[in-house]
């Protein structure tokens, strides 16, 4: 898989799943093809999405540095998911397992998170900039589902994930997605 100039771009670096574009949908809509991957998660019950996210962040962050069964640091990586869910006050925030670690992640000490895979599927994305709000996640999610139900797409719509790729210090050229999972 030959990693795209935009991946590289937009991860400053970082590491990301791997994924190729099947077909563009308009400027900022896409079709890709994400590989099976493992990823590290927490689960927030009962908080704001903007309050689980900070939560959840936090606890996959001390994951990363070391609160894990090996004791080890594990680098940062891009995008950090969150799981949104029509209906539910149940946020799932993610990280993406680095690619030294996909064959065999240190298990986490803490019971709240884990180690999950996500197999390959196809997703619809939207990218959009600037600094996003849960507000402005819904909007983009709508904007991305009413194309796809203009266009036909048959998908998840009863869930998606917002895709965040910066750290909360970059001031400009901020990238950010919402994905929907194609049926």
């Amino acid at each position: 898989m030959i990693k795209s100039f935009k991946q590289t771009f937009l991860s400053l670096d970082l590491q990301s799943p791997r994924w190729s574009s099947i077909e563009t949908m308009a400027k900022d809509s896409e079709l890709r093809q994400y590989e099976t991957a493992k990823w590290v998660s927490t689960v927030i019950k009962g908080e704001t999405q903007k309050e689980a996210m900070r939560q959840g962040f936090w606890k996959l962050f001390h994951y990363i540095q070391g609160k894990n069964e090996k004791e080890i640091k594990i680098d940062m990586t891009v995008p950090v998911t969150c799981l949104v869910k029509s209906g539910w006050a149940d946020f799932k925030i993610s990280f993406f397992v680095p690619f030294e670690h996909q064959d065999s992640p240190p298990q986490p000490t803490d019971s709240d998170v884990f180690v999950e895979e996500r197999k390959a599927g196809a997703i619809f994305v939207r990218s959009f900039s600037g600094f996003a709000s849960p507000d402005k996640y819904a909007e983009e999610a709508e904007a991305l589902a009413k194309l796809l139900r203009n266009r036909g797409q048959p998908f998840h719509e009863d869930f998606f994930y917002t895709a965040g790729y910066d750290s909360p210090f970059k001031l400009f050229n901020r990238h950010n997605e919402v994905w929907y999972f194609k049926k």
